[in-house]
């Protein structure tokens, strides 16, 4: 039989399934409400969410901050199997970011909890502000570091072509790992360009753009996966499946590896939006590209700039230099 926290989870898990959020939302929502309802229930023996009190909220931010990473499960006996004591990272000190979104997905739990369902008539996160979060500057690829990677993709081989191909395609488009291994070919748009992103992040379809000299080496790859390969997929496996992102991962962590860098896809989207604005674009078609909700959302990613950049940029748009005075 369900407690009533318990209840009222999954009530609200059901809300944001019927909202059509991603997995990943969704997982971290749970994952936090659960581990929110044991500190309760074992700190201070409340199994209902209309008892809880912003001092609540307060006092588990602090507790996740004493105990440390892995401390604290959902299920005690999923310990036996996970042994989490058994991590590098077990009882270290749990990152801001972190208890930032934990306190963000209690607020997002409370806020449906006081306005959609009615259920307390004071909300507990009112007064409760988010962790100020250091934010790390986004690594981006030089252009030497990008040619000797590049070099590390054997090319001869079917593999080794696809994996070259989607790192120019992600560093020109700027698209996610995710987005271009459930591209089609139908999905492209040579005359104009373009290519329809039918499974994003947001779930709003959107298009990105390529380049003339990127179009050519499509045209090229498609011939040769024609050649080769009888698959629905743009870039599917040697044996015609659809690629999994994590393959693709560990093929570009393994060329970084082999000049010394840790690479991952993201850096790519991290490359094309800084050169983006770098070379005069405008951050609202950013946005659009990127697939961001918000032009916001884009201007927190991505305004990691260098003194040099920002002088070059500062330079280049003087007013004293452009008007005649």
């Amino acid at each position: 039989m369900f407690s009533e926290i318990t209840f009222q989870i999954e009530n609200f898990m059901l809300y944001c399934t019927s909202r059509n959020l991603a997995k990943r939302t969704l997982a971290s929502y749970e994952q936090t409400l659960k581990l929110f309802a044991v500190y309760l229930e074992r700190e201070h023996q409340t199994t209902d969410f209309k008892e809880v009190g912003s001092g609540h909220i307060r006092m588990y931010v602090k507790y996740v901050q004493d105990r440390g990473k892995y401390s604290v499960v959902s299920r005690e006996e999923s310990r036996n199997s996970n042994h989490p004591e058994l991590r590098g990272d077990y009882n270290k000190l749990v990152s801001a970011t972190t208890i930032a979104n934990y306190v963000r997905n209690i607020k997002v739990f409370f806020n449906w909890f006081h306005t959609i369902e009615r259920e307390i008539q004071k909300n507990p996160v009112g007064q409760i502000a988010l962790p100020k979060v250091e934010r790390k500057q986004k690594h981006t690829l030089s252009e030497s570091e990008i040619v000797l990677i590049l070099r590390q993709f054997d090319t001869t081989k079917f593999h080794g072509y696809r994996n070259w191909m989607i790192f120019r395609l992600l560093l020109d488009t700027g698209m996610r790992i995710n987005e271009c291994v459930n591209l089609e070919p139908k999905h492209i748009d040579f005359n104009k360009r373009a290519i329809l992103i039918v499974k994003p992040k947001n779930k709003q379809q959107r298009f990105v753009y390529f380049s003339s000299k990127l179009s050519v080496e499509l045209k090229s790859w498609l011939k040769h996966r024609d050649r080769y390969k009888e698959s629905q997929w743009l870039f599917p496996t040697t044996k015609g499946t659809q690629l999994d992102v994590r393959n693709y991962e560990y093929a570009l962590r393994q060329a970084g590896k082999a000049i010394g860098l840790n690479v991952h896809p993201h850096q790519l989207r991290n490359n094309y939006a800084k050169y983006y604005i770098l070379a005069g674009g405008d951050w609202f078609t950013l946005s659009r590209i990127l697939g961001h909700a918000s032009v916001e959302t884009t201007q927190k990613a991505y305004l990691d700039f260098t003194d040099d950049e920002v002088r070059g940029k500062a330079q280049l748009h003087s007013p004293l230099n452009t008007l005649k005075i």
